[in-house]
């Protein structure tokens, strides 16, 4: 069974008054295959700093503790070897890739991790079902990666890539982020089918408890100020539905400087 365990991780990224600030503040945290995880926090409480953290990006330091995916060490890995070995990263901003078609994204990367690439004819029938699946046009194949793209079309893509690479754990940041009602709908039904095949561990990250409605969580962890304060089961989003982070936010630190430099909006 896959595991993916985080061990007291601390996290620093530098600031622009050239100040070095901690940001992850001692994470632990184990998401095992076909398990799903919901992380609910504020803007700036370090969420998707622990997605990025996990996934290598270079912005941020790893100060202390451990990364392990099956006992191995994420962390000195390479980021094309953290995806090789199963970790996949939905991001909350996918970026365009300009010259490169959906299609041969997908086929080169589902190669990298298969080993092998997929026989064409066999590939082409597998892309087309998926993309049906998320109700996205058949011309997308052809497209430029996420160039042009909508917020929703950008989010369909991330879905389509977890579906048909199919990793042993999965970082989901924030993608109900920009998605109307019937997106939403198509996204998480995408995300329900990966599950029910029970080979994927899911780390769900997201402010709202909108997508738990379509997205049933095992565990859910309340995160602020750069570290989990409270964990529980589904019955814990309903709680934060009504009553809001507030009783959190009074003391939990300084993360939201650090987290509005790099990718998330500072708390309101």
């Amino acid at each position: 069974m896959a595991t993916l365990e985080i061990r007291d991780l601390h996290v620093s990224v530098n600031v622009p008054s050239g100040e070095t600030q901690e940001i992850l503040r001692g994470v632990d945290l184990t998401v095992k295959q076909g398990e799903t995880h919901a992380i609910m926090g504020p803007n700036g409480s370090g969420k998707s700093t622990l997605a990025y953290s996990i996934a290598g990006h270079p912005k941020y330091t790893v100060t202390s503790g451990e990364v392990l995916l099956d006992g191995e060490d994420v962390l000195a890995m390479k980021v094309d070897e953290r995806a090789r070995a199963g970790l996949f990263l939905a991001m909350q901003y996918p970026v365009e890739v300009p010259g490169v078609s959906v299609s041969n994204f997908l086929r080169t990367a589902a190669t990298a991790i298969r080993g092998e690439a997929p026989k064409l004819r066999l590939w082409v029938k597998e892309m087309k079902e998926a993309m049906a699946e998320l109700h996205m046009d058949p011309t997308f194949a052809e497209r430029n990666v996420n160039e042009g793209f909508s917020g929703g079309e950008k989010k369909r893509h991330e879905i389509l890539q977890l579906e048909l690479l199919k990793p042993k754990i999965a970082i989901l940041d924030e993608t109900d982020s920009g998605l109307d009602v019937d997106a939403l709908r198509v996204v998480s039904q995408g995300v329900n089918r990966v599950r029910e095949a029970g080979t994927t561990g899911t780390l769900l990250i997201t402010h709202y408890t909108r997508i738990l409605r379509y997205i049933q969580p095992d565990y859910v962890h309340v995160f602020v100020g750069g570290r989990i304060v409270e964990e529980g089961g589904p019955e814990l989003a309903d709680r934060l539905e009504a009553e809001g982070y507030e009783r959190y936010v009074a003391g939990a630190g300084p993360a939201v400087a650090a987290e509005a430099v790099v990718g998330e909006s500072p708390a309101p």
